[in-house]
């Protein structure tokens, strides 16, 4: 089974293909964002995948949509993901940190009063879940040439961390109506400056990121996360300019040689004249490198993409949290368990560390 075949992924040979995909579960519940032992504890109970990817970790405050989640932007915080990554280690796993700015899926009750940041001053009108309970999304502010070069700083900031963390490498959030994809979408980015208007300058912020995070970790240790036919979130919505928009990402990330390209299939049904509906066989003709798949597949559906040559590997993500064995249940054929969802995004252990290996 081609799931279960080793794989060069940069500097390591993963012993299978499926990967633990970013899941955000909201358990860094401390003051300042510090990973626990009880994270360490259930990265650790799932270091059978082939690589695991973090869960969206904040690269500054200013970065922050989210009640509890990690960040990497201080050294109590470096301390903390040292404990998961030793965790993980001592199984003999690998891990990413997917480093992450959600831009206008915030509130100014993460940010003292202020405005959460954004290309343009662009209301997702969305709700938000803050400290306080749901809340309505509010007007960002559109980015000064200050802000930008600060958060490159700050990713920059945040990959130095992540290697001193322990880290196997990072992975750039560049996906799902977050900052980076607000950037990319000519719906949020109404920009008449050098980070506006064209395709070239709608993407210039995420290259010159991607950049400087390779002057700190080398481009085998790096990979970087798209979601081309995300739509809605964020007020982004697919238009003309979608397709080629990523088409030119795609085809200039060759050049970088980066340790993965995270692709994920469309989350949501929508009709429209731009969506393309089989996201991996679009990309994989443009893209010459390790193509990691992602969007609801299963035990079947992951095979049939490797073995028809679309991807290189196969993304799990809620399967993980019901099964911190999952790649063992996929090699026996075992049944997998189902997660409680009214347990994803609250404090504690219970259905986030509790869920049992497959026993007959």
């Amino acid at each position: 089974m081609k799931l279960l075949e080793p794989v060069r992924l940069g500097p390591f040979e993963l012993p299978n293909r499926i990967i633990m995909a970013p899941l955000t579960r909201c358990r860094a519940d401390n003051p300042g964002r510090v990973p626990n032992d009880l994270m360490a504890e259930y990265y650790r109970q799932r270091a059978g995948a082939g690589l695991i990817i973090s869960e969206g970790t904040v690269v500054s405050k200013k970065g922050i949509g989210y009640v509890n989640t990690p960040g990497l932007y201080s050294d109590e915080q470096t301390v903390g993901w040292k404990k998961v990554t030793s965790a993980i280690h001592a199984e003999g796993g690998r891990m990413f940190s997917q480093l992450w700015h959600v831009g206008s899926i915030s509130h100014p009750d993460y940010h003292e009063g202020e405005l959460p940041h954004a290309p343009s001053s662009v209301n997702p009108d969305i709700p938000i879940r803050t400290p306080e309970g749901r809340k309505h999304s509010v007007e960002p502010k559109a980015m000064t040439g200050n802000d930008i070069r600060q958060t490159i700083i700050d990713f920059k900031m945040a990959a130095i961390r992540a290697v001193a963390a322990g880290f196997d490498g990072v992975e750039i959030h560049s996906s799902n109506g977050y900052l980076f994809h607000q950037f990319f979408s000519s719906t949020t980015n109404r920009r008449s400056d050098k980070y506006g208007g064209s395709i070239a300058n709608r993407t210039r912020f995420y290259f010159k990121v991607l950049e400087e995070i390779l002057s700190v970790v080398p481009s085998v240790r790096v990979g970087t996360r798209l979601n081309p036919m995300y739509h809605g979130r964020a007020a982004i919505k697919l238009n003309e300019e979608t397709l080629p928009t990523f088409e030119y990402i795609v085809k200039r990330l060759n050049d970088y040689r980066l340790a993965y390209l995270h692709l994920s299939r469309p989350f949501f049904p929508v009709e429209s004249p731009w969506l393309i509906d089989n996201v991996p066989a679009h990309f994989r003709k443009h893209y010459q490198g390790h193509l990691m798949l992602n969007g609801e597949y299963n035990r079947e559906s992951g095979e049939a993409a490797l073995q028809n040559g679309l991807g290189d590997s196969i993304c799990f993500g809620r399967p993980f949290i019901a099964n911190p064995d999952l790649p063992e249940r996929i090699r026996n054929n075992h049944p997998w368990a189902t997660a409680d969802t009214t347990t994803y995004y609250r404090s504690g252990a219970e259905g986030y560390t509790t869920y049992p290996k497959y026993t007959e």
